[in-house]
């Protein structure tokens, strides 16, 4: 598999992984919670994801762990989306990031800067966001293509 892999994509496989949140992340969660904007259901998927990493799907889609996500939010502070706050919680591995909203909906930027970025919203929520991801995974195992997310 890794032999056709290469082949195929032009470099070998690197790191696909959806880890279980440990102790320590769970506590990242809890006061990430306490930090700002932070969509509910953010906490709770990071009390049970510590976080995904798929590096071979595309450019790549990674969600970082809650404890990434609440230090870039304690030493950069919300991305200024406007009217909303945001909190950055990951990127597509070709320089874009991926922001929630107060309200849950996930965007992402048009730029790799985070300074006045300028967003497209991707899903509503975080279940619809995770959704498109496993969409993307499919078929890019399925044709090599990861999609548009």
């Amino acid at each position: 598999m890794t032999g056709e892999f290469e082949r195929r994509h032009g470099f070998p496989p690197g790191t696909n992984e959806v880890r279980p949140a440990s102790r320590d992340d769970q506590t990242a969660a809890r006061a990430l919670a306490q930090a700002g904007p932070i969509p509910a259901d953010l906490v709770a998927f990071y009390d049970s994801i510590g976080y995904v990493t798929w590096a071979d799907v595309g450019n790549g889609y990674f969600l970082d762990p809650a404890s990434d996500v609440l230090l870039r939010l304690q030493e950069h502070g919300a991305v200024d989306a406007g009217a909303d706050r945001m909190v950055a919680i990951g990127s597509n591995g070709g320089g874009l990031s991926y922001v929630a909203g107060p309200d849950g909906s996930v965007h992402r930027t048009r730029t790799a800067s985070l300074d006045e970025p300028e967003l497209d919203k991707v899903a509503d929520d975080l279940r619809q966001f995770l959704e498109l991801l496993e969409q993307s995974l499919t078929r890019f195992i399925a044709d090599g293509e990861p999609g548009s997310l």
